[in-house]
């Protein structure tokens, strides 16, 4: 009979947890190309951080729907919510690229 600690242990499949780095590098892809569109659309404000929202819910609608087939608990640890936060690096990484981008664009208008 497994102990408390071994069975918990096993709630999470090991191989799933490992390609747990494929999941921030599509989340910091998916940020880059965020704000590179919104940079070149020259989205000011809001509606600049409004595009960055939808990149985050349709990445981890598309990550939820077909790299978890629906149960998104059984990959990460965090469940839905590590699926849907989209960290304070990626943020950073928008409005980073977004301000790069506006720059080369639209810099004479």
């Amino acid at each position: 009979m497994a102990s408390t600690t071994e069975s918990a242990a096993q709630l999470v499949y090991a191989p799933n947890v490992a390609h747990n780095q494929a999941l921030t590098s599509v989340k910091f892809l998916s940020s880059c190309f965020a704000g590179a569109a919104a940079g070149i659309l020259g989205l000011e404000n809001w509606l600049g951080f409004a595009l960055f929202v939808a990149s985050v819910l349709s990445t981890s609608f598309v990550i939820y729907a077909i790299n978890c087939k629906g149960t998104p608990a059984k990959y990460l640890q965090g469940g839905l919510g590590e699926l849907v936060n989209p960290g304070q690096d990626n943020i950073f990484t928008f409005i980073l690229v977004w301000t790069l981008f506006y720059g080369i664009v639209h810099v004479y208008d």
